[in-house]
């Protein structure tokens, strides 16, 4: 929850806290029942006057965010429902922040314009004009061959090109497997608590259910799991986002006896699976057990979201189905654009691309280690192996958590906490923010951290 900081022009303050306060709510960061400080505390954490805070409790009172007990204080109201959460995950990068550590974006200058230029001219000198036609909705047969063969060689999946499809990035992939899963009678599907908020939107377009499923430092816990009734998960066990674990052996093994057992499907997210830093990437899940894992891969951390190209290797079971879904959803992918990318694949150019951006993102990632040990001293960063974030836990001597997110906005900073991916609420007063750093140059990351320790140490 961003709170206006103390030195925000008075006039401000009093809107600005209550769009925050509203945000929260609405956003599920504060949940019904939440008793919040009162208005002398607040006051004292923001450094505004307490009559400013009064007057702010008393509108949302007004509006029905807030309830108020006499004796008692004030609480979060249940009439206000819950917003999808993390409807700005995939909106344009914030506006007016001089860094922004959001994460989820690689860096977009990487992707190799001549490469994917001289590629295109070769496709279009060679591609039959048949080829032109409307395609097969899984996708090109020699995309689908380069890619089964790539994925079979890094990610040690069993990768039939007969059951992968083309789709428009894991989006896609998780909304079709939503239809598909519905139309069977599941109406439940677990994702991982904390996990990516877009899973719960997408199977919401499907008509489906979520229900957050906890996890611990070795991934999703057994109990919960099999009392939760759902029909399927969706999981990131090479690199969980956005904790950054990865699964053990033993709980790998837990999620798929589930899966036997009950005759469940697992989804896996295989987001930046390709970006590993101490030792060759973890291998997929799917490759233990192709018929009850569905695996879905992108280009969109390695080339560029805006290609919107991906893959999904499916369950016998469920193949079918999901073809179907894919040819009446938009008929399948640009075929130029899958052609391109098989060249790519098959000629190398791919694995130089992934071998170019794991040296920018391993030099990125280790900049923005010094820095932080450099301005925030006693941070503890975990989840440093592999992908294209890190979780950076900031001491409590610099919170509180309201007052710290506050300040580091009105520096300019853009930060998001570990606590807008999931339900949990730790109490140690530590802040955990969960800090992208693959867009941002070395130079970048040094002023970003800098700034937001000028910002959180000052008055």
């Amino acid at each position: 929850m961003l709170l206006p900081a103390a030195g925000a022009p008075a006039r401000r303050r009093g809107p600005a806290l209550q769009e925050a306060l509203r945000e929260a709510v609405r956003s599920g960061r504060l949940t019904a029942g939440t008793r919040l400080p009162s208005s002398r505390e607040l006051a004292a954490d923001l450094g505004v006057s307490r009559g400013l805070v009064t007057e702010t409790y008393e509108q949302l009172t007004a509006e029905g965010y807030l309830r108020s007990d006499r004796g008692s204080g004030t609480w979060v109201s249940g009439a206000a429902r819950s917003a999808a959460r993390g409807a700005r995950d995939h909106a344009p990068r914030a506006a007016g922040f001089l860094v922004d550590f959001s994460p989820g974006t690689p860096d977009l200058s990487l992707f190799p314009r001549a490469a994917w230029g001289a590629a295109q001219r070769s496709v279009l000198a060679r591609l039959p004009h048949p080829s032109l036609g409307y395609p097969d909705p899984r996708g090109l047969p020699e995309l689908r061959e380069a890619l089964a063969g790539m994925l079979a060689r890094r990610r040690g999946v069993v990768a039939d090109p007969e059951r992968l499809v083309v789709c428009s990035g894991v989006a896609q992939a998780v909304t079709m497997l939503g239809f598909v899963l519905r139309d069977r009678g599941v109406r439940t599907v677990g994702v991982e608590d904390p996990g990516s908020p877009e899973h719960g939107r997408l199977f919401a377009s499907a008509g489906v259910e979520t229900r957050w499923l906890p996890l611990d430092e070795e991934g999703l816990l057994p109990g919960p799991l099999a009392a939760s009734g759902v029909g399927a998960v969706v999981v990131t066990p090479s690199h969980q986002f956005p904790s950054g674990i990865s699964w053990s052996a033993e709980r790998r093994s837990a999620l798929l006896e589930w899966a036997r057992e009950t005759d469940g499907y697992v989804l896996e997210d295989d987001y930046d699976g390709d970006f590993r830093y101490d030792r060759a990437p973890v291998g997929a899940l799917q490759g233990l057990d192709p018929e009850r894992v569905a695996y879905a891969g992108t280009v969109s951390k390695s080339l560029a979201p805006g290609l919107r190209l991906g893959w999904m290797l499916v369950p016998d079971t469920l193949l079918a189905e999901l073809v179907e879904r894919k040819r009446t959803m938009d008929l399948g992918n640009p075929v130029l654009d899958q052609a391109v990318l098989a060249e790519l694949v098959t000629r190398g150019g791919y694995d130089r691309q992934l071998r170019r951006c794991q040296r920018a993102y391993r030099e990125r990632r280790d900049a923005l280690l010094a820095a932080l040990d450099a301005y925030l001293p006693g941070t503890r960063v975990t989840g440093i192996a592999a992908g294209l974030h890190v979780i950076a836990r900031v001491p409590a001597v610099f919170g509180p958590r309201e007052r710290f997110l506050a300040r580091a906005a009105d520096a300019g900073v853009a930060l998001r906490t570990l606590e807008d991916y999931g339900t949990e609420r730790p109490a140690d007063g530590d802040i955990r923010l969960v800090v992208g750093y693959a867009h941002l140059a070395p130079s970048a990351l040094a002023r970003g951290v800098r700034l937001l320790a000028e910002a959180v140490r000052g008055g």
